[in-house]
């Protein structure tokens, strides 16, 4: 039987060996994509989280006003590749990595090259990485081992399996190391050149694009040589692939390099820390300040504080009248300065405002139809319910318009004015523009509120002042563009543009005025100023066309500064400020068609067309606002006397008649009375003119005759007296008011010295030598003067 052979094994067919090759190849990628997956999964990326890191505060152009570092002390300011000069891109991918967008991750030939240079000089000359592969060594520390490299090389692919190349690109961009805290291109550029990475030229756009191969070695403020050798280098290769023109790489290196030292900026420094606070998740918050306008009044604030007295801070608010957008803030003299307490924000702390709140006042005034602009008040010593206001410099002045009352910053006027508005309604009107006055606990508003009796904030004021310019409504500054301006009503369109115009034409003799020349140069601006009780707070408020200034000077601890008031040391810093602001773009507001000018006659206050001739003592064009023409106020508490329009029945001699005393020929008279507490400051023709006729004889006395005269007695008129030999006493007088019933007031040219009542003596201190006019009135309007000379 014959043997069968073994069965010849099928020859594997081409197509066979194919599939065989195909399943083999499937099962390696399966098991390489398993063991991907699994590393993935042990050893998963930490990319930076998009919401953590560094803040960077910016101005209106994008220029930094502050960065706040992350926790590792590290300075970024994102960006994105759409953010960056395209030079810049240029430079970085044509240099680093040309094939960034082709490759997944890793350049088989840049490695192969990288590798062939290790073996042949025993170490990394060239590690061959592309910009995928500096991202992860930038994300993770890794060393620069071979493997390291291994495990840079996994990285990378890592990185391109979740991120799309935009996203990898712009971690490079925020990340990359560029000398000392400095991360980022962007912090980069504003570090070392001063300007913003999307403004670069070729020549900068080169030097960063190197800079992260060697941050230490490479930096410009500390190595420009070796920088500006890198930075050829690069432009070398910039021509030579013909990206750039051989023209264009010349221009470019002839620029030095030039660094600036190394350094985070620091303006509107305590506006970025509140922002920055407001807005903790936020990494770039653009704000509305200009970056020219808020260095230079830095600088001016800087210069100006150098010759007041230690410890003094400032706070300047500069607002667009516009938009309410802030363009300077100034929160302190200088930040973090432990002398002057610079980490306090005067611009939002609480404090007296003095007499900043005045115009206000008169403006609601106006709207109620209880004054025009040349009104009659009286600057004298009152008593309001045990309430004595005096004025800053201790003086009176007797009888003033409403608009002289508020450029001189009158006390007396004002209170009596806030009296008759009332001074819950007041506070109530302020509040509505944005002004929320801080009383004491349980405190309600009194009539010490004008004066400066609450506390308020430099914004609140600033805000509410830009109603003088944007026709009687007010606003709140607004410190970023999403920020709400919140416009409310304060005042009438009309009663704005009075206060505006009386405020803008302070005249240059007003006591504390600035400079001689000053007030015609800035006859532009409206300004008021404010002191505080015992010179703790300086304020100046000016409003122009398109600006409102807000000035604040003092201590931030409350501490006095004798001798630092509004005039002279808030309002020349604010005529500075005034000054170095652009003033094109304002819209001139032309007179409201409710305001118009009617002549008026004092004492009685009405027009003058209707006011007969001898009644009108004084003719005075002012303001009217709805052709509201109030008289004169009349007066408080002062028995008989009766101001204003008087009608007396007179005989033939022209004396007067009481009751029901008649003459033959009798006829009437009319006189225009001035206030009581007004007759000390009148002329003797004013004075006589409203003196009542003396009673004719035989008639019975009237009630006219209780404000009966005074007489000052203890001294004779122009006695001249001599201080004692040899002693540095002031001389002291004793003087009583004969015929006095009740309180009696004593000034001294003008200063209020004292009371007493009914004849009681009362001291004066002469402390100057020369001539002095002593003064004696009471409250019905009586009052007796003399004169004195002391020797010197």
């Amino acid at each position: 039987m014959t043997a069968t052979p073994p069965a010849t094994p099928p020859i594997p067919t081409r197509r066979s060996r194919v599939r065989r090759w195909l399943r083999v190849i499937l099962i390696a990628i399966t098991l390489l994509l398993f063991v991907a997956v699994a590393l993935d999964h042990l050893f998963p990326l930490h990319l930076p989280a998009p919401d953590t890191g560094s803040t960077v505060v910016l101005a209106r152009d994008g220029t930094p006003l502050r960065a706040f570092a992350d926790s590792d002390g590290v300075w970024r300011y994102p960006v994105t590749a759409k953010q960056v000069s395209p030079l810049y891109l240029a430079a970085l991918l044509h240099y680093e990595d040309r094939w960034f967008y082709r490759h997944p991750g890793i350049n088989p030939y840049a490695l192969a090259r990288g590798l062939a240079g290790g073996l042949r000089h025993g170490h990394i000359v060239s590690g061959g990485s592309t910009l995928t592969m500096q991202v992860a060594r930038i994300i993770q520390p890794i060393p620069h081992t071979f493997g390291g490299k291994l495990v840079q090389i996994l990285r990378a692919l890592q990185l391109e399996a979740h991120l799309s190349k935009a996203q990898i690109l712009d971690l490079y961009l925020n990340h990359a190391p560029f000398g000392g805290p400095i991360e980022g291109v962007d912090a980069a550029s504003w570090a070392y050149l001063g300007k913003p990475a999307s403004q670069l030229s070729r020549a900068e756009a080169a030097l960063l694009a190197v800079l992260p191969q060697s941050p230490s070695r490479l930096r410009p403020d500390r190595h420009p040589e070796a920088a500006r050798a890198a930075r050829d280098k690069v432009l070398q290769r910039m021509r030579d692939l013909g990206v750039w023109s051989a023209a264009q790489v010349r221009d470019a290196a002839i620029e030095p390099v030039v660094a600036r030292s190394l350094r985070a900026p620091l303006s509107a420094a305590l506006l970025a820390e509140r922002l920055h606070q407001q807005q903790p998740q936020a990494r770039r918050i653009t704000t509305t300040i200009d970056a020219d306008l808020q260095r230079a009044a830095e600088d001016r604030v800087t210069t100006y504080l150098a010759r007041l007295p230690a410890r003094t801070s400032a706070a300047l608010l500069v607002v667009d009248n516009a938009t309410l957008e802030a363009s300077v803030y100034v929160g302190t003299a200088e930040f973090a300065d432990p002398v002057r307490l610079g980490h306090v924000d005067m611009v939002r702390a609480p404090r007296s405002p003095g007499s900043t709140l005045k115009p206000f006042l008169y403006g609601l005034a106006l709207d109620d139809g209880l004054i025009t602009s040349q009104s009659l008040l009286i600057d004298a010593p009152q008593d309001f319910g045990g309430y004595r206001p005096g004025n800053f410099d201790e003086a009176f002045i007797g009888p003033v318009s409403v608009a002289e009352a508020l450029q001189r910053s009158l006390n007396v006027p004002a209170v009596d004015l806030l009296d008759r508005v009332g001074p819950t309604r007041f506070v109530a009107r302020l509040a509505n523009g944005g002004i929320d006055l801080g009383l004491p606990d349980g405190a309600k508003p009194n009539l010490s509120i004008i004066l400066g009796g609450a506390s308020t904030r430099l914004e609140n004021l600033v805000g509410a002042y830009t109603a003088f310019a944007n026709g009687g409504v007010a606003g709140t500054p607004r410190y970023t563009p999403q920020q709400p301006a919140r416009p409310r009503r304060l005042l009438s369109p009309g009663a704005a543009w009075i206060i505006r115009d009386v405020l803008a034409h302070n005249p240059a003799d007003v006591e504390g005025a600035p400079l001689e020349g000053t007030i015609n140069r800035h006859a532009t601006v409206a300004w008021k100023t404010g002191t505080s009780y015992g010179y703790r707070d300086a304020w100046a408020i000016g409003v122009t066309d398109r600006w409102t200034i807000g000035v604040w000077i003092g201590r931030p601890d409350g501490t006095p500064s004798p001798g630092q008031y509004g005039a002279v040391t808030a309002l020349p810093l604010l005529f500075q400020i005034a000054d170095m602001l652009p003033q094109r773009g304002g819209v001139h507001r032309v007179q409201p068609a409710s305001v118009r000018a009617v002549d008026i006659c004092w004492p009685l206050g009405v027009a003058a067309a209707a006011t007969p001739a001898n009644l009108c003592r004084q003719r005075r064009s002012a303001w009217v606002l709805d052709d509201a023409l109030p008289p004169t106020f009349a007066e408080r508490d002062l028995g008989a006397w009766t101001s204003a329009l008087l009608t007396l029945r007179v005989n033939a001699s022209g004396q007067r008649l009481s009751g029901a005393c008649h003459a033959p020929h009798e006829h009437t008279i009319q006189l225009a009375r001035w206030p009581a507490l007004a007759t000390p400051w009148l002329s003797v023709d004013d004075r006589a003119s409203s003196a009542l006729p003396p009673l004719a004889p035989g008639c019975t006395a009237d009630s006219l005759d209780v404000a009966a005269p005074i007489r000052i007695a203890g001294l004779g008129n122009g006695t001249t007296l001599r201080r004692a030999p040899n002693s540095d006493k002031p001389l002291r007088v004793t003087l009583r008011a004969l015929g006095a019933q009740g309180t009696v007031q004593w000034l001294l040219d003008g200063r209020l010295q004292g009371t007493s009542e009914d004849a009681e003596p009362l001291s004066l201190a002469l402390q100057q030598p020369g001539r002095h006019t002593v003064t004696a009135l009471a409250r019905s309007g009586a009052f007796s003067s003399l004169q004195l000379d002391v020797a010197d």
